[in-house]
């Protein structure tokens, strides 16, 4: 072999040794975007499974709600009695009417307008202190050994004045005096 062919030769080879370097450096860029297209598929499909979900319970409690708004007002207010009485949430200081509402799927302006016309508490949240104010004067018969802040806890009202304040514009009394009523021969 003559020494120009060595050198062509050469030249080739450090082409080639080129051309391979650009090629796997090209590999390199092409795995990088398959790797970013295909996390960002994975994002998608993530996203669009989680917006599906979304969608899904939206609608679902559309349907509850559009279902209970179409019930009866009666029977809406008798299903409320019994949820309340077997669940007791209103026992739950922060239950309140908007709360009410979303347990029963019905919308505030609905649960509202059903107790403005069906109930003798003008407001979901007066039928809501009511029950607790019944709760409480039970709890004050029932448990003489628990202090009124006690009472007040397990009633669910936020505060011990709230209770009394509930108690004694219901039965004209304190909370202490109705108790007396009860615990005179123990």
């Amino acid at each position: 072999m003559t020494e120009k062919e060595i050198k062509q030769l050469q030249a080739e080879n450090a082409a080639l040794r080129e051309e391979v370097s650009r090629l796997k450096d090209e590999m390199v860029r092409l795995v990088s975007r398959n790797l970013d297209l295909s996390e960002r598929f994975e994002d998608d499909v993530t996203l669009r499974l989680r917006v599906a979900a979304a969608r899904e319970m939206m609608e679902n409690n559309l349907k509850r709600q559009r279902n209970a708004d179409l019930q009866d007002d009666g029977q809406l207010l008798a299903i409320i009695e019994m949820k309340l009485e077997q669940e007791q949430p209103h026992l739950n200081a922060d239950f309140d009417g908007a709360a009410l509402a979303e347990l029963m799927g019905v919308s505030q302006e609905r649960l509202s307008r059903l107790f403005h016309h069906m109930a003798l508490y003008r407001t979901p949240n007066a039928y809501l202190d009511n029950l607790r104010t019944l709760t409480a004067m039970r709890l004050l018969r029932e448990k003489p050994n628990y202090n009124i802040a006690t009472v007040a806890e397990e009633a669910g009202f936020n505060n011990v004045r709230t209770m009394q304040r509930k108690i004694t514009d219901a039965i004209d009394m304190t909370p202490a005096e109705y108790r007396a009523l009860f615990t005179r021969d123990l």
